[in-house]
């Protein structure tokens, strides 16, 4: 509603008591109606969400930010890791840029690397950059998982990747069925690319760097697949989970 009536979100109380056009009724109702019969995810129809705080430009190229990781920026990685010491962070599989702006927002002197394997998804992402005047200070590589980083090293490394077994994409509500398949679908256990991501993290954290994933519903399947790692498994105030970390020496020692 607020998007039809080209409203602010921070407007005060008083508008609530302004008399709405029939014509501006009528854009209300033909987004709603979308959003029922077509199934459409709200911010698809609206182009755009917040995440951590800040605004971002969002359509059916890239996934739409939900993650509790932002939580998790917004306090700085702390206690997990000094954030004053923090100069370099990848975010692996960007898709909107969401989660490497708001690192870079959050970490004033750090350098961001955002990577992805969609054209289309890091297209979304320059869009987000040039919005939050992020051009020095993140950049969008196109590259499946690390395949393109040549070595490069972090003080973070952090993902939301795909994590959606087979079984779970067809239970699926209709409206993910409008996201990119590619950002969601990751084998038949849900672990290709936690695989991918875990098996060579170690090689581009730098001493006492940490490496952050989002799993979700895999959680379980990721303890049974990697039953000697030592995970810890992060709690939110906010809500959510299946968010694991672990530290560079950790991985080194596995």
């Amino acid at each position: 509603m607020w998007h039809a009536l080209n409203l602010s979100y921070d407007a005060t109380d008083k508008v609530y008591q302004r008399r709405v056009a029939e014509e501006n009724r009528e854009r209300v109702r033909a987004l709603i109606d979308r959003r029922i019969k077509e199934r459409i995810p709200a911010v698809y129809l609206t182009g755009e969400t917040w995440f951590a705080g800040l605004p971002f430009k969002v359509d059916s190229r890239v996934l739409i930010p939900r993650s509790p990781l932002a939580e998790l920026i917004e306090r700085r990685f702390e206690p997990w890791i000094d954030s004053s010491q923090v100069r370099s962070i990848l975010d692996i599989g960007t898709g909107s840029g969401c989660i490497a702006i708001a690192c870079a927002k959050a970490f004033s002197k750090a350098r961001v690397d955002a990577t992805d394997i969609s054209k289309d998804a890091l297209a979304v992402a320059q869009i987000n950059v040039r919005r939050h005047r992020m051009n020095r200070r993140v950049q969008l590589v196109k590259s499946d998982h690390f395949s393109a980083l040549h070595g490069r090293t972090y003080d973070i490394i952090v993902s939301n990747p795909p994590y959606v077994g087979a079984r779970e994409m067809k239970s699926l509500p209709p409206e993910y069925r409008h996201e990119p398949a590619m950002a969601l679908a990751a084998g038949r256990e849900g672990l290709d690319s936690v695989r991918a991501i875990v098996g060579e993290a170690q090689r581009h954290l730098r001493p006492r760097g940490i490496l952050v994933v989002e799993v979700g519903n895999t959680e379980v399947a990721v303890k049974k697949a990697f039953r000697d790692l030592p995970f810890t498994w992060l709690e939110f105030e906010r809500g959510g989970g299946g968010v694991f970390l672990l530290t560079a020496e950790q991985l080194e020692s596995k």
